[in-house]
């Protein structure tokens, strides 16, 4: 289940794929169409930009404990998002993050990408899927909770919300959506 082919509510045709090194030449036009307070939302702390080093980072990960997959627009080859899945210390969970054009929220991008990864960490045998949001994500925490997300306070810190979605049982609803 490494690649899938979807179309979005608007019929465009996206195919989500692993994200490669030489991905990283499409990141300057992807983080272009990305606001600051997006940015912000995503890395918790505000960025103008993101370094060609970052990219490069982002780019080059571990497979053994890390994926990344990108959503390309077939027609014209553009990164539209990126979703990826850190296996923490046990090997048991795994933290998620998104990051999509932001034009393109609220459009099922972020959906699809996260059932992309839901499933591959199932198939991987993960426990679990967690992340932190900030508590003023709305859109993510709703989407969290879509998908069957358990949502909480993040006992440590203050305005982050911790989502953990157990992979062991999913519900019935949450199953039938996945790829």
């Amino acid at each position: 289940m490494s690649e899938r082919h979807v179309v979005l509510r608007e019929g465009e045709r996206v195919l989500i794929r692993p994200l490669r090194p030489e991905d990283a030449a499409l990141y300057p036009d992807f983080l272009a169409d990305v606001t600051q307070d997006d940015l912000r939302l995503r890395f918790f702390s505000s960025m103008r930009t993101i370094s060609p080093k970052m990219i490069d980072q982002l780019v080059h990960y571990d497979p053994a404990v890390a994926i990344a997959f990108a959503a390309i627009e077939e027609t014209s080859g553009k990164l539209l998002g990126v979703v990826r899945l850190h296996d923490d210390a046990s090997a048991e969970h795994g933290e998620f993050a998104i990051l999509l054009r932001s034009h393109l929220k609220g459009h099922g991008l972020g959906w699809l990408m996260m059932q992309h990864v839901i499933a591959y960490a199932r198939d991987k045998g993960l426990t679990a899927v967690r992340g932190q949001v900030l508590a003023e994500n709305t859109t993510m925490l709703q989407m969290c909770s879509e998908l069957g997300f358990a949502v909480s306070d993040d006992p440590d810190e203050r305005g982050i919300k911790q989502v953990e979605l157990p992979l062991k049982a999913l519900p019935a609803a949450v199953s039938s959506i996945l790829p």
